[in-house]
C-alpha cells in the first residue's frame, strides 16, 4: 500500500509556509557556526554516511539529525552523536550548523532552519526516471479548487529551495546535465566528482566486498540456503499510486518453483515511500523481504547479489559497476513515460526486451541462470551502462566531493593547521 504521495506532501507544505517564515526570521538572527549536520530521508547511510565519516576523520564536529529511534541506536552503534531533527533542538542545530548534508531533500534536517547553511545535497541516485522540476509530480496538489495556482506557488518554492544548494556531486557529465536541469542550478554547483554512496562498490577486493555485503545480507535477512543465488527485486515507488508489478497468487507459485529450480533466493525491496503486496500467499525460505525498515541501506549489500530486477531504479546503474546482470520489469512503462517520464528513452536503458510481466520476467531468468554465455553476455551488458553513467569508479568520490566543499571556503576543522 503506498504511503505517500507528492500531492499530500505539497499540500502539507504549503499549509507550514508561515512556520518556514518564522524559521527563516529565526536563521537571520542566530549565527552559524563551523559544524557539518548531516541528514538523510533513507536513515543512517547513503552518500551522508560517508562523507560524515571522511568528515570526522578529518576533524570535522559533526551531527546527525534523526527522525526514528531506530536512527538513533544505528548511528549511536557508530560512535555518530544525535539529535532528533524535530523541536526545537533540531531547529538550533540545523541553524547554528555551518554546511548541512542532505540526500533527499532539506527536510532531511530541520526543514525550518536550513536559510544560510552551505548545503551540500548529495543526491539519492542517478536519475532515470524525471525528477524534481523536469516532472510534473513534483508540483502536484490535491484536486481541489485553485490547484493550477498551488502548483505554480509549490514551483516556486521548489525553485527557492534548491537555489540554496551550493555543492551537488554528480556521478558523470551526462548525469550532471540531468542534475542541472532538475534542481534549476547552474553547472558551477554540480560538480561532476562521482557519488559517495558508491564508493563502498569500488574499495577493497572482489573477494572482500563479496563478503561483507554477504554478512550483511544474513544480519538482515537470515541464513540463505547454501550456494544458493541471490536475485533482488527492487520495483519503484509509484508517486501513490498502486503498484501494477505485485504478483498474483499463480505468479507466485510460479516464481517460487522457479527459484526452487535455480536455487536461488529473492530478495524483495520494496520502495521506503510505497512498501506493500509483496508477500506470497504461502511462506517460502526463498523469497525473503529486504524492505527499508529491514536494512536502511542497500548498496553495500549489492556485491553479494547476482542478479538485479527492477523497473526505473537508479540500482540499474550502480550495479553495472560490480557487472551484476539486470533484468528489466516494467508493465507500466508507456504509462509511466507519459505520466513521470525518463530522461532519454526506457529502451536505451532496459532495451526492447524488457520484460512487461511476471511470465515474461521467468522467461528471462531461468536461462540467465542456467546458461554461463548469457550470464556472461548480461553482465557486459550491465557493465557497459554503468559505464556511460559513472565517470569514477576508484573508490575516491567522497574524498573528491569533501575536497570542492572546503575550495568553496569550507573553514578547516577549529585548531586546525
Amino acid at each position: 500500500m503506498a504511503s505517500f504521495s507528492f500531492g499530500s506532501g505539497n499540500a502539507a507544505k504549503l499549509l507550514r509556509i508561515p512556520l518556514y517564515a518564522a524559521g527563516r526570521i529565526g536563521t537571520l538572527i542566530v549565527p552559524r557556526g563551523r559544524r557539518w549536520v548531516f541528514g538523510c530521508g533513507a536513515g543512517i547511510g547513503d552518500g551522508a554516511l560517508a562523507l560524515q565519516r571522511l568528515a570526522q576523520a578529518n576533524g570535522h564536529d559533526t551531527l546527525w539529525l534523526t527522525s526514528s529511534e531506530r536512527e538513533e541506536r544505528e548511528a549511536a552503534a557508530l560512535g555518530i552523536r544525535t539529535v532528533p531533527k524535530g523541536g526545537l533542538r533540531g531547529w538550533w542545530a540545523t541553524a547554528r550548523a555551518g554546511v548541512l548534508v542532505v540526500t533527499h531533500g532539506l527536510g532531511d534536517v530541520n526543514r525550518y532552519a536550513n536559510a544560510g547553511a552551505f548545503v551540500v545535497q548529495l543526491w539519492h541516485g542517478i536519475p532515470l526516471k524525471r525528477i524534481g522540476l523536469d516532472s510534473p509530480a513534483t508540483t502536484q496538489v490535491p484536486n481541489i479548487p485553485g490547484a493550477s495556482l498551488l502548483r505554480r506557488v509549490v514551483g516556486i518554492l521548489y525553485r527557492g529551495a534548491a537555489q540554496r544548494i551550493r555543492v551537488l556531486p554528480a556521478a558523470s557529465h551526462r548525469s550532471r546535465g540531468r542534475l542541472e536541469s532538475a534542481f534549476g542550478i547552474g553547472d558551477a554547483r554540480v560538480v561532476v566528482t562521482g557519488e559517495p554512496r558508491v564508493d563502498v562498490l569500488s574499495a577493497g577486493t572482489p573477494d572482500e566486498r563479496r563478503a561483507a555485503a554477504s554478512a550483511l545480507l544474513v544480519s538482515a535477512v537470515g541464513e540463505l540456503p547454501d550456494a544458493a543465488r541471490t536475485i533482488l527485486y527492487a520495483p519503484t515507488w509509484r508517486d501513490g499510486a498502486a503498484d501494477p508489478a505485485v504478483p498474483s497468487a499463480a505468479q507466485w507459485i510460479d516464481i517460487i518453483r522457479t527459484l526452487e529450480r535455480t536455487d536461488s533466493v529473492l530478495l524483495v525491496r520494496s520502495h521506503p515511500l510505497g512498501e506493500g503486496g509483496y508477500a506470497p500467499p504461502l511462506p517460502s525460505r526463498r523469497v525473503r523481504m529486504l524492505g527499508a525498515g529491514v536494512l536502511a541501506d542497500v548498496t553495500p549489500a549489492l556485491p553479494a547479489v547476482d542478479v538485479l530486477v527492477t523497473d526505473y531504479s537508479s540500482l540499474a546503474y550502480d550495479v553495472g559497476l560490480l557487472a551484476t546482470p539486470v533484468l528489466f520489469l516494467a508493465p507500466d512503462a508507456e504509462e509511466y513515460a507519459r505520466t513521470r517520464g525518463f530522461y532519454g528513452g526506457f529502451a536505451e536503458v532496459a532495451g526492447e526486451d524488457f520484460a512487461r510481466s511476471w511470465d515474461e520476467l521467468i522467461a528471462q531468468l531461468e536461462p540467465l541462470l542456467s546458461d554461463e554465455g548469457t550470464f556472461a553476455a548480461r553482465s557486459v551488458r550491465s557493465a557497459t551502462l554503468s559505464a556511460q553513467m559513472h565517470a569514477f569508479r576508484d573508490g575516491r568520490n567522497t574524498q573528491r566531493v569533501y575536497d570542492v566543499i572546503r575550495a568553496r571556503g569550507v573553514p578547516a576543522p577549529k585548531g586546525a593547521v
